[in-house]
């Protein structure tokens, strides 16, 4: 029996780009389309239902963003994972792929073995059901909105959202493993923190890449964050080489904590996805 091949969509107006991408994911035993226009996107990923799409933002006619809100507003592309493979850096750019549903987000110039592992990663998760990250091991997407949707509905339940800020800035540096290693080592503090000053009914998981949401009972809400907020800035420096540790510490992308509280949600959004966007908004 003929082994069935994933298919990737990869939108890319640059042709050397797309080429070199395009021949290495064929390498790799992939079936690849490739197109250079968004509008031309949109219409591959209905005609061939691929199993993943690489989107770069700035194309031609519309960006890769309103292709990837037309795929998430069609059923039959809503649930195709999306990567963005772009120039741009600025933290609104990422939240506005973020909000659109993207399950990853790559700056030029890139890793090719880096974006292989993150297609393989994303493709590992659909196959999944998108229930745990493959780095951090903690819940995310299906799970993660099954909690929140509880949380809205419940009397006590506060959140939390703990961002790794200028992850990319450090995976550009050091590689993708090292950021890897960062970001798991960082989910295993928060979970630490929880287990010694949460409660059993807490819960951890990724909003984002490098976003962790906290589902905790507010009567120990603010001592966790006071916890969280200082073993976590006192740890950043220790995950860059001692060589680079006193510049990294001048650097005004260097990796940063970010905490956003939400006390009592229940009955002030409409929808998971509503809650979610504004989670996301926090960070702004």
């Amino acid at each position: 029996m003929a082994v069935v091949k994933q298919k990737i969509l990869i939108v890319e107006d640059d042709i050397d780009v797309a080429e070199m991408v395009t021949a290495y994911f064929r390498a790799q035993g992939y079936d690849v389309i490739t197109v250079n226009w968004g509008e031309d996107g949109v219409r591959a990923c209905l005609t061939h239902h691929p199993n993943l799409a690489i989107l770069d933002i700035r194309l031609p006619d519309i960006d890769g963003y309103e292709v990837a809100r037309r795929m998430r507003s069609d059923r039959r592309t809503a649930d195709v994972p999306i990567i963005f493979l772009t120039e741009k850096r600025e933290r609104a750019d990422k939240l506005q792929g973020l909000e659109l549903g993207a399950d990853d987000y790559i700056t030029k110039p890139f890793d090719i073995q880096e974006l292989r592992l993150r297609v393989r990663n994303a493709l590992q998760r659909i196959s999944q059901g998108s229930l745990t990250n493959p780095v951090s091991g903690l819940a995310e997407g299906a799970l993660v909105e099954e909690r929140l949707a509880t949380a809205l509905q419940k009397d006590s339940s506060s959140l939390l959202l703990v961002s790794l800020e200028n992850l990319d800035a450090f995976r550009e540096t050091y590689g993708f493993v090292a950021s890897d290693d960062v970001l798991r080592a960082f989910s295993v503090m928060i979970q630490n923190t929880m287990d010694e000053v949460g409660v059993k009914e807490d819960f951890l998981g990724h909003l984002g890449p490098a976003e962790f949401v906290l589902i905790i009972h507010p009567s120990n809400h603010q001592a966790l964050q006071d916890r969280l907020r200082t073993r976590l800035t006192q740890s950043l420096d220790y995950f860059y080489p001692i060589k680079d540790r006193e510049r990294a510490s001048q650097r005004p992308d260097k990796l940063s904590v970010m905490m956003n509280d939400m006390l009592n949600v229940k009955g002030r959004f409409a929808s998971v996805d509503k809650l979610k966007v504004e989670l996301l908004r926090l960070k702004r």
